[in-house]
C-alpha cells in the first residue's frame, strides 16, 4: 500500500549552525608568507636560461685565439637570440630595419650547415639543427661587434671593408672549430665545412656594408 501523505518519505537531517561555526574557526587560514616568495627560483631558471653559461660561452667566443668547445656541448637558443637583437638594433640605428631578415637567414644558416654537415661525415653525421643553431648563432657575435663599430664608420671606405674581412675570418674560425669537435672525423672535411660558414658570415657582414 503507497505510503499516504502524512507519512514522511524524505530523510530528515539535523542542521547544528554551532557544529560548523566550529569547524569553521577550527581551519587555520592559509596565508602565503614572504619565505615561501623567497624559496621560489628566478624566473630566467624557471624558462631554462642560463645567464652565467651565456655570459661565459660569450667570453670565450671574444677569444679567437682559445674555442673552449666543451662550454658548447649544452647547446641553447637564448644566446643568439640576444645577439639577433642586438644586431637588428645596430642596423636599426644605421637606418635598416632587418630583425626578420637576420632572423630568417640564420635560420636557413643553421639548416645550410646542418645538410652540409651530416653530408660530410656520412653515416657518422647525427648534428640537430638545434644544436647547429646555436654554433651559427654564437659565433655571429664578431659580426655583431663589426655592426656596433660601422655605425662610427665613413660608408663605403677602406676602414669599413677592413673590419668586415675581420668579423668574416674571426666568425668563420670559430664556427669551423665548434662544428668541427661535434664529431670525431670532422677534422678531415674541416675545409668544406670553414668554406661553408665563410659563405654565412660573408652574407651577413654585406647586410652590414650595404
Amino acid at each position: 500500500m503507497p505510503p499516504g501523505p502524512g507519512t514522511g518519505t524524505l530523510p530528515f537531517y539535523s542542521f547544528d549552525p554551532a557544529s560548523v561555526q566550529a569547524s569553521a574557526y577550527s581551519m587555520p587560514p592559509t596565508i602565503q608568507t614572504a619565505d615561501s616568495f623567497d624559496n621560489e627560483p628566478p624566473l630566467l631558471e624557471e624558462l631554462g636560461i642560463n645567464t652565467s653559461l651565456i655570459l661565459r660561452k660569450t667570453t670565450n667566443i671574444l677569444n679567437p685565439l682559445r674555442i673552449n668547445s666543451y662550454l658548447h656541448e649544452d647547446a641553447d637558443l637564448s644566446g643568439p637570440f640576444v645577439y639577433i637583437m642586438f644586431f637588428g638594433l645596430f642596423q636599426l640605428l644605421a637606418g635598416k630595419l632587418q630583425f626578420g631578415v637576420i632572423l630568417g637567414w640564420l635560420v636557413v644558416a643553421s639548416l645550410f650547415v646542418t645538410l652540409v654537415f651530416n653530408m660530410l661525415e656520412g653515416n657518422d653525421g647525427d648534428l640537430k639543427v638545434y644544436r647547429c643553431m646555436s654554433y651559427v648563432g654564437y659565433s655571429l657575435l664578431p659580426v655583431v661587434i663589426f655592426s656596433a663599430f660601422q655605425l662610427f664608420l665613413p660608408r663605403g671606405g677602406m676602414a669599413i671593408l677592413l673590419f668586415a674581412c675581420l668579423a668574416v675570418i674571426w666568425s668563420t674560425r670559430t664556427c669551423t672549430s665548434l662544428l668541427v669537435s661535434a664529431s670525431l672525423h670532422a677534422e678531415e672535411s674541416r675545409s668544406l665545412i670553414g668554406y661553408s660558414c665563410a659563405l654565412i658570415y660573408t652574407a651577413f657582414s654585406l647586410l652590414v656594408v650595404f
